[in-house]
């Protein structure tokens, strides 16, 4: 399966706990990634995007954190920097190497227990769990406690989770995403615009309501919500360069899921280059954008029900499980 991890130099660690309903999902580019952002929504949780603006003085990131949690699940990024730190991997400075980790969480307090959330021994968890391998996708990591479509509220809204995909774009780029999708709005097939998951007209009804519509109609029940991005690529890109492909691959999130960027979800694309190949930036913002609406959609339909919130797919035998797993 095509997946972020398709791009070279990437690595992805997820870490799920099913009792709490709560997990943590680390991107790793161990050898350095030149990276830029892009926040669209305002509801946001994030640390060190300073790292990513142009005019900072560091050249390279070393990971990504995405944890659920709200602004508690922050300190999951700092167990991602202590498992780099014992590596040697890391920003040199005078007396020692800094790795160099932003984060952003999402809010999935509701469906679980709110009382425990990624910490930093989950972040430095997932950092040791990362693996090359075709990501895992579903009810995991970040997106352990995601759910979609809330304009009638979590009554009427169903699972979201973890999606990934990936793109060549001729013989040597490679474009890949990662999504934790925990959106306010439904999720969208790009193409035909048909709802995939979203608010149900009724708590016991897989009869979809169209969340646009009724946001248009009503005042929104403003509980949690975010989706995280991360896209990479191992063309060769400047941070500049990074920061614009972030925004243009937020077209993909516009593409898959209605509404979004409100006021109530706290969006953001990370971007990252790992590598040193040519390509031409405009056909690669229009793969990044691509491969972030299908990967919001896997997402969707990866995702199983839990905590009492219906999804599409069929619960796999370590979800029952309550302890929490690596991956």
């Amino acid at each position: 399966m095509s997946s972020l991890t398709a791009v070279p130099g990437i690595r992805v660690g997820h870490v799920s706990d099913y009792d709490a309903i709560t997990g943590c999902t680390v991107i790793l580019c161990e050898q350095g990634a030149v990276g830029g952002v892009d926040v669209r929504g305002s509801a946001t949780g994030t640390q060190e995007l300073d790292l990513l603006n142009p005019l900072h003085v560091t050249t390279h990131i070393h990971g990504i954190c995405l944890a659920g949690g709200s602004a508690f699940g922050l300190e999951a990024a700092s167990g991602v920097r202590r498992w780099l730190e014992r590596k040697g991997i890391g920003y040199q400075t005078a007396a020692a190497k800094v790795p160099l980790v932003p984060g952003a969480i999402l809010y999935d307090l509701g469906i679980g227990r709110s009382d425990v959330r990624p910490g930093r021994e989950m972040g430095e968890a997932a950092a040791q769990a990362a693996t090359a391998d075709p990501v895992v996708e579903g009810c995991v990591g970040a997106g352990t406690g995601a759910t979609v479509g809330k304009a009638l509220g979590m009554k009427n809204a169903m699972k979201g989770g973890v999606g990934s995909f990936s793109q060549r774009l001729g013989n040597k780029v490679v474009v890949g995403a990662l999504a934790a999708v925990n959106a306010l709005g439904d999720i969208l097939q790009p193409q035909s615009k048909t709802i995939v998951a979203g608010a149900r007209l009724k708590p016991d009804s897989r009869e979809f309501a169209d969340g646009a519509k009724i946001l248009r109609q009503r005042r929104s029940p403003a509980v949690g919500n975010t989706t995280l991005i991360v896209v990479a690529t191992n063309a060769r890109l400047t941070k500049p360069q990074a920061t614009k492909l972030a925004q243009l691959a937020q077209h993909g999130m516009v593409q898959a899921i209605s509404p979004v960027h409100t006021v109530y979800d706290g969006d953001v694309v990370f971007a990252l280059s790992t590598g040193a190949e040519d390509a031409e930036f405009t056909a690669l913002g229009i793969t990044a954008a691509e491969v972030v609406a299908e990967a919001i959609v896997r997402a969707a339909l990866s995702a199983w029900t839990l905590g009492g919130v219906p999804g599409i797919a069929p619960m796999p035998h370590h979800s029952a499980d309550s302890a929490a797993i690596t991956r």
